[in-house]
């Protein structure tokens, strides 16, 4: 079972091509991500604050149809998040978020579960989330108590924790003081997954792959970096200290919008290691060149297929297995002891 964690808002999405007239959609990246994940069939629950107003309704009907678990969420009074989209062809995605004494924002140490459910093999965390206050501390507690438990095992026992950093630049006040956090978060987690324009905002004098080994050399075994149309490219570090490097090619679908692409990926790959019995520590550290393959590859299917739909609208598992694609170029293994 994975726990998602973090913001549950609404986007305010360009009804059309014009973008004079605004949709509401669900939004916030860990929430696409549980409902990314429970549309893929794998138990998921979303631990947060969601609004009681209209837009909150809409939040709960979408968790309950992706059949995503509520025991760890919390209602309130508050509004609801909002964040204006603005979609220009070929570019990221760019929003105003109206996050001022809002539900999800609100989120405090008290509103969290004192356990979690003993069957939790992976915790997500990230985004805007870790902007803003109270939210930011609250969730960094918890993934600091959940990530670093004892446990009768050094690896097993204690929840996979995946970071997706989903950088905002406009959200973050101070970029090295955000840097400086970010690289604690990466520190405390197992996997690091982000994408292109993250790498290029934290470690901007850095190339993809120089930035993966950074990563994983601060303590994730997992980093991966997607690449929008050309795919993504992972590296995993193994127990005996090799590294892997795996990657996976883009999917030619046509393209609506790209709301939702990175949360999709995320949780696809998420629910491949889940539904292959791979989300444990030591799991993770075995996988081998193929298992890494497989993985990404699925996770970018999921991912095209989302961008080839309005708005944050995942496949089931269903969609993911019958989009036939290029195979994937040989992963390259390089040994490095150490």
């Amino acid at each position: 079972m994975i726990i998602c964690c973090g913001e549950a808002l609404i986007d305010m999405a360009p009804a059309s091509d014009k973008g004079d007239t605004y949709t509401p959609r669900t939004g916030g990246s860990p929430y696409n991500t549980a409902i990314a994940i429970g549309k893929l069939g794998v138990p998921v629950k979303f631990l947060g604050r969601i609004s009681t107003d209209y837009f909150g309704e809409i939040l709960m009907k979408k968790l309950q149809k992706s059949r995503v678990g509520e025991e760890l969420l919390k209602r309130s009074a508050q509004n609801s998040t909002l964040a204006f989209v603005k979609l220009e062809k070929g570019k990221e995605p760019q929003y105003i978020f109206y996050t001022a004494d809002t539900a999800d924002f609100s989120l405090v140490p008290e509103d969290l579960p004192q356990k979690i459910p003993i069957e939790t093999n992976c915790i997500v965390f990230g985004s805007i989330s870790m902007t803003i206050e109270p939210i930011a501390s609250t969730i960094e507690s918890l993934i600091l108590r959940e990530g670093t438990r004892k446990s009768t095992d050094q690896m097993d026992g204690v929840p996979v924790i995946s970071f997706d950093p989903n950088v905002r630049p406009h959200m973050i006040k101070d970029r090295n003081v955000f840097v400086g956090k970010f690289e604690k978060w990466i520190s405390a987690s197992t996997i690091a997954k982000m994408s292109f324009a993250d790498i290029e905002y934290v470690y901007p004098k850095l190339e993809v792959e120089k930035a993966l080994k950074k990563i994983i050399s601060m303590g994730p075994w997992l980093a991966i970096c997607t690449l929008g149309s050309k795919g993504a490219v992972a590296m995993l570090r193994r127990n005996d200290g090799s590294v892997i490097k795996a990657s996976t090619l883009g999917v030619n679908l046509p393209v609506v919008d790209t709301i939702g692409a990175g949360d999709t990926f995320h949780g696809a790959f998420l629910s491949w290691l889940e539904l292959k019995g791979k989300m444990s520590r030591s799991e993770l550290a075995a996988l081998s060149e193929t298992d890494l393959n497989n993985s990404l590859n699925f996770a970018n299917k999921a991912a095209a297929i989302v961008c080839s739909r309005r708005g944050a609208d995942p496949p089931s598992r269903k969609e993911v297995e019958n989009l036939k694609i290029e195979k994937s170029p040989p992963a390259k293994k390089e040994v490095k002891k150490g």
